[in-house]
Order: structure tokens, then C-alpha cells, then sequence
């Protein structure tokens, strides 16, 4: 079992007399940089010229910088943009920017991992990653409570895994425990989950369940309900209490369906798959499509996009979510992160 570092383990004196960057200030950059002040961190802003966050980092009470100059400024740089943005921010603003000891610091090991940004020898590289996102974290912090988190070291050895130990001590990871994994690790499973379980292979599963329905003659409604608005309460349970804890929540029958037909939907052939893709992902081929699809503009990309936005799951759930006043609305299409 791997240890599971606390509070006791963290030092914040390692950021006496020192300045925090946060570049950007999104999801994981606002929880972080907020975080990291109210623990008594001095922490200041990057942000491009001409940002939207610029005036809410203001508004926050931060000193804000042209990327260029915080790096300067700064002793730790938290390069909190999206993996798509920070090879360019990388090669504009922080590596001429950067000095012998100056560490650089990530919440997700995507461009570290796949060489899309290579630092120099004499800074430290650091990954923490909170495993939860951005306004949970911030909201943990708040109730005095933290989300658990990652620390990893690329390079700069026990130095440079105080300082990680330190900023998620800053950011309350180390009220709820932080384990040590390293960029590989984090990178690929991170990719893995979210490709074949959590974000690709859910949705996946969903739509097709609620096509065979309708394609069976049932309702939409019906479908939905069955498909996805039941969905959470199942994936709360498992959130709380384990499979096991679910299934001692549930009915006989469920738990017979459960048991019995679920293997033969996901089956060998689909674990099949599942190989296929993490090993697309540790060849790195994933990652060299992707950087293709960005670089040639996202064509695929918001073609499928657009085709997921035009599936009739949507149009049903809308008119249901509409009927439900406790589910918090939220039109997220076309939202993005700002940075």
C-alpha cells in the first residue's frame, strides 16, 4: 500500500520568502492560487494580455502579471492552462523566463509526460494533482475539509518533493491524504479513465442503451430516465460505498441483473479494447493524434463534438431536466475555462 501523507508531513515554511505564479486562473488555477493565500502563501497572477480573468483575479485581491513577468517574479510557477495551451505559453513566456532553481509545477503530467515541453536540468519539476475539480477543491478548503491529491517528482529529488508536499498542504490536499505516484503513472491513467471509463466509455454506454430503447419502440422518456437520470444515484452509491456497498443498496433483481447480464455487455471483447487504448496512450499515440487535431484545428474534434450535441438523448433530457427544479441548471455548452 502506498503511504498517505498528512498534514504532519507538509511543511509551508518551504514557501518563506518565496513567490507562488499561477498561470491562469480557470478551474484548478482559481482554487489553487485562492487556496495557497488564505494559507498564508504569497501568490501572484500570469495571465495573457487581454484576459477575461484578468479583472476576477483583480477582484480576488492578486497582484496580476503578463505570464512573462510573473514567471520572472516568481519562485514556483503553477502552469494551470490547458494541456492543448502550454507548450506555446511554455516556449513564449516561461522558458525565457526561467533560473537555475525556479521550480515548475503541474496538476496533470500530459506535457512533461509526452515531451511537449522539456525544462531544463536546473529547475524542478513537480506535479500536484488534486483528484477533484477546481470549485470542489476550493469548496472543501472552505469547510475546512481538503480533496485528495497526487504529488509526483519529474526531476529536483527531495527538494523539490518538499515544495510538492507543501503546495498541496496549501491547497487542503493534505487534510484528506496525498500519495506519491509519479508523471508516467498519472499521465496514463489519468488518460485511461477518462477515455474508457469515466468520460468516453460512460457516455458511450449511455447513448447506446438509451438507442436500443427507443429503437425497441419504448419512449424517450422512459429511456432517459432509465439510462441516464437513474445513473447518478447508482454511481453515488459506488462513490460512497464501493460496488459491493451499491449492490447492498439496491434490489434482488437489480442486483441479479447486475451480477449476471452485466459481464456479457462488457465483456472480454471489450476489455480487449481497453488494452488496445492504453496501450495507444503509453505509445503515446494518443497524444501525437491529439496534438495533430489541435494543431490542424479541431475539425474532427468539433465534428463529433457537434454530432454528441445532436443525439436525441439531449433533446429528451432537456425537456425532462426542466421538469426536475432540485437538479441545479447549468447550460454549459460553448463554456470554457478561462485562462
Amino acid at each position: 500500500m502506498a503511504k498517505i501523507y498528512t498534514d504532519k508531513d507538509a511543511d509551508l515554511g518551504v514557501f518563506k520568502g518565496k513567490t507562488c505564479a499561477v498561470l491562469g486562473f480557470g478551474s484548478q488555477g482559481h482554487a489553487h492560487a485562492l487556496n495557497l493565500k488564505e494559507s498564508g502563501v504569497k501568490v501572484i497572477i500570469g495571465l495573457y494580455p487581454g484576459s477575461k480573468s484578468i479583472q476576477v483575479a483583480k477582484d480576488k485581491g492578486f497582484e496580476v502579471f503578463d505570464s512573462a513577468e510573473a514567471v520572472k517574479k516568481a519562485d514556483v510557477i503553477f502552469v494551470a492552462l490547458p494541456d492543448t495551451k502550454q507548450a506555446a505559453a511554455y516556449k513564449k513566456d516561461i522558458e525565457p523566463n526561467l533560473t537555475k532553481g525556479k521550480t515548475l509545477l503541474f496538476s496533470h503530467g500530459f506535457s512533461i509526460h509526452f515531451k511537449t515541453i522539456v525544462p531544463p536540468k536546473n529547475v524542478n519539476v513537480i506535479l500536484v494533482a488534486p483528484k477533484g475539480p477546481g470549485h470542489i477543491v476550493r469548496r472543501q478548503f472552505l469547510e475546512g475539509k481538503g480533496v485528495p491529491a497526487l504529488i509526483a517528482v519529474y526531476q529536483g529529488g527531495p527538494a523539490a518533493k518538499k515544495i510538492a508536499l507543501a503546495w498541496a498542504k496549501g491547497v487542503g490536499g493534505t487534510r484528506a491524504g496525498v500519495i506519491e505516484t509519479d508523471f508516467k503513472e498519472e499521465t496514463e491513467t489519468d488518460l485511461f479513465g477518462e477515455q474508457t471509463v469515466l468520460c468516453g466509455g460512460t457516455a458511450a454506454l449511455v447513448q447506446a442503451g438509451f438507442e436500443v430503447l427507443v429503437e425497441a419502440g419504448y419512449s424517450p422518456e422512459m429511456a432517459y430516465f432509465e439510462c441516464l437520470h437513474e445513473l447518478k444515484l447508482i454511481v453515488d452509491l459506488m462513490n460512497e460505498s464501493g460496488i459491493a456497498g451499491m449492490r447492498f443498496s439496491i434490489s434482488e433483481t437489480a442486483k441479479w441483473g447486475d451480477v449476471s447480464v452485466g459481464p456479457k455487455i462488457i465483456d472480454a471483447s471489450v476489455k480487449k479494447r481497453m488494452k488496445a487504448a492504453l496501450k495507444d496512450i503509453q505509445s503515446g499515440k494518443f497524444a501525437k493524434e491529439w496534438i495533430k487535431e489541435v494543431n490542424g484545428g479541431y475539425k474532427k474534434y468539433n465534428s463529433l463534438m457537434k454530432k454528441g450535441e445532436q443525439h436525441g438523448i439531449e433533446k429528451t433530457g432537456a425537456k425532462l431536466r426542466s421538469l426536475m427544479p432540485w437538479i441545479q441548471k447549468k447550460n454549459l455548452k460553448g463554456a470554457q475555462a478561462a485562462y
